[in-house]
């Protein structure tokens, strides 16, 4: 079996440059595929399809680095399909760099339908009500089949709230679960990435942190956040724990992508982040203006001839006007889907890379300063102006 860190110089992380101001930093991560430039958001597409955009569109967007889920691909079409198309790569037409979850996301978000045991976890399929059965091995099995980039260790994510001792059992858990997944990686051209767990335990972080530093992965995640904790508890976790991650790695904020959460992290020295935000919105759309939320089918919008956002140059903001977009929803259009969430993963790209080169150009903490401040101070400012 080769080894898994024999050939790990494609995943190289470089720091470009850095904030005078925070620990926000500007940075490239190479990958087998491609470069991913950073900060960046990363749009999700779960069933190797970022949802009613084609690969080309996707490209438009801005966006380099694609996620999918182990999970759900393991139910559909299932890892042996994938690999004998060509790997995920291949079998979506996405020539960029990929990353696979592991579908430790799932023992959190099913957690009516599964049991959990050191061995792993049990799942009844939402499909067919058949059970199955992952394990830190199964899932490295099938991301190695899946042939992403970067791969995902499984994990157990605690819900929001937990007890200390809930919390405590299911980070040892996660940190035994990744010596397992180390142990079964079998791809050296693919990245395994271990995740801090530890809920809002600051003092659980730092330990999970601690033991994932000595492992001297090529990545590191935060998982288990925005989970149900209000942003405040986010902004605390995240803080605290980003310090402590390897600076020569890549870091990643697990399920994040709002202007705040972002911009937040990423004055903490998080590089890169990922939610489905940006489609689900455009599937009921609402499309992301300036860090607002639009509801595009509103009356006010029936006879606007002017773009979703001037100033984008996305695809559908230099092509289309928000009366037609409203057209299309009333409509009931699936173009209309497509559209917006053009729109959508182009805003949150732009955004991402707009505090990158604000970072470069040493004025990232003024000119976000409204993004950076805690929610309920920005609240209490604009209540006195």
């Amino acid at each position: 079996m080769p080894d898994p860190k024999s050939d790990l110089a494609h995943f190289e992380y470089r720091c470009d440059a850095r904030c005078p101001d925070t620990q926000a930093r500007v940075g490239v991560f190479n990958t087998p595929h491609g470069i991913v430039e950073t900060p960046r958001f990363m749009p999700v597409g779960t069933l190797a399809n970022v949802k009613t955009l084609t690969p080309d569109q996707l490209k438009g967007t801005g966006a380099q680095m694609v996620l999918s889920n182990t999970y759900h691909l393991h139910l559909q079409p299932g890892e042996a399909i994938v690999k004998a198309g060509g790997g995920l790569h291949e079998f979506m037409g996405w020539d960029g760099p990929m990353l696979t979850d592991s579908g430790g996301f799932q023992v959190f978000s099913l957690s009516k339908m599964r049991t959990i045991a050191e061995h792993g976890v049990k799942f009844r399929s939402p499909r067919n009500g058949d059970i199955i059965e992952m394990t830190p091995e199964s899932s490295i099995a099938i991301q190695n089949a899946l042939g992403a980039d970067v791969i995902m260790a499984f994990d157990e994510c605690p819900p929001y709230p937990a007890t200390r001792e809930a919390v405590e059992l299911a980070t040892a858990r996660t940190y035994r679960w990744l010596e397992r997944c180390i142990a079964a990686h079998a791809r050296p051209d693919q990245a395994l990435f271990g995740i801090v767990q530890g809920g809002t335990y600051l003092d659980l972080r730092a330990k999970a942190a601690a033991q994932l530093r000595d492992l001297d992965l090529p990545g590191y995640a935060i998982g288990g956040v925005s989970v149900g904790e209000p942003p405040e508890l986010i902004e605390k976790i995240v803080r605290a724990t980003t310090p402590q991650l390897p600076e020569n790695k890549p870091r990643y904020l697990m399920g994040v992508g709002t202007y705040r959460e972002m911009a937040q992290a990423i004055a903490a020295g998080v590089d890169l982040f990922d939610c489905v935000i940006p489609t689900r919105l455009g599937r009921h759309g609402a499309a992301l203006v300036r860090g607002e939320r639009w509801n595009i089918k509103n009356a006010t919008f029936q006879h606007d001839h002017t773009p979703l956002d001037p100033d984008c140059p996305c695809y559908t903001c230099t092509h289309f006007t928000r009366a037609y977009l409203r057209h299309l929803l009333k409509a009931h259009e699936q173009l209309a889907y497509t559209l917006i969430s053009i729109h959508n993963i182009t805003e949150l790209v732009r955004f991402t890379t707009s505090i990158r080169q604000a970072i470069a150009e040493g004025r990232f903490a003024r000119d976000f300063a409204m993004w950076l401040a805690p929610k309920a101070a920005k609240a209490a400012a604009d209540s006195h102006n």
